[in-house]
């Protein structure tokens, strides 16, 4: 397993928000210690030409510069760009390694999946796995998929690959719950809604489904949104999957044999590590 990380992703933060450090350094913490044998790399940062499939000139300029926070739930940190282009930077060579036949995850922050073409929204600035979808396609790979496990819709995913031929976006969430979107399935897009406090048999019945429909999308490459804030502990949403779940997750991605990613997107409990290792180590069992 290659673990895309960066130290300096845990260097910004906001008082009492749910996106803070502990995220990344207590996951990089357990995963080094379960595993030293997994090789560990820091991505580069992405650069205009790929982040421009994705976002408009103007959206990356206000990244780039300016004052004031984006929304209550989005700050403007010091070095904003430079960390928004690491984060993009590592979906990038995390979609790089796969197509090289790795295993691969990008722990860093900020996440990405909430952010629109033309605004920063929900702890989101880049959205680091369409601009990693886009950039495959730019490079002859005719069938890209992203699973999108989070606990919220992947909305600006969903909005900037919308009709992107050769890609399938695909997302189980909770409905109703923020951002509100993602109630139904249309062209390149399946969403699969969960109602808040479903049973998990219920709920991994709505991940089987959609896994389903990625498979029979025959996929050359699948992106992986992985939020591991549907867990039952989660301090921000009403969803109720245990951690032996999110192992059986990882474990349909390694029985499929399918060049793959994987990003972490949200996850806001004191047991994420735990949910990240149990994830990529069945992923990653031989």
């Amino acid at each position: 397993m290659v673990i895309l990380h960066d130290p300096i992703c845990a260097s910004f933060e906001a008082s009492g928000h749910p996106e803070a450090p502990f995220r990344v350094v207590r996951t990089a913490a357990a995963l080094r210690e379960a595993h030293p044998d997994w090789i560990w790399r820091k991505p580069a940062p992405a650069e205009d030409q790929d982040i421009l499939r994705a976002h408009s000139v103007e959206h990356v300029r206000r990244i780039e510069g300016g004052d004031g926070d984006f929304d209550a739930d989005t700050p403007r940190y010091d070095d904003l760009a430079g960390h928004a282009r690491r984060g993009a930077g590592s979906g990038l060579d995390a979609m790089s390694a796969a197509l090289a036949g790795e295993k691969v995850f990008s722990l860093m922050r900020p996440p990405g999946h909430h952010a629109l073409r033309d605004r920063a929204m929900g702890f989101c600035y880049f959205n680091n796995i369409a601009i990693a979808a886009l950039a495959a396609r730019a490079r002859g790979v005719e069938r890209v998929a992203v699973w999108d496990f989070d606990a919220h819709h992947g909305n600006g995913t969903e909005s900037i690959l919308h009709g992107v031929d050769g890609t399938l976006f695909v997302s189980v969430h909770q409905l109703p719950g923020w951002p509100g979107t993602g109630g139904a399935s249309f062209d390149n897009v399946l969403n699969f809604p969960v109602p808040p406090f479903a049973e998990a048999s219920d709920h991994m019945g709505s991940l089987a489904e959609s896994w389903q429909a990625v498979l029979l999308f025959k996929p050359e490459l699948v992106l992986v949104s992985a939020g591991f804030d549907a867990f039952v502990g989660d301090p921000i949403t009403q969803m109720s999957l245990r951690e032996e779940d999110f192992v059986t997750l990882g474990g349909w991605l390694r029985e499929s044999g399918l060049r793959s990613a994987a990003v972490l997107e949200g996850g806001y409990a004191g047991e994420l590590p735990a949910l990240v290792e149990g994830f990529l180590a069945a992923w990653q069992r031989s």
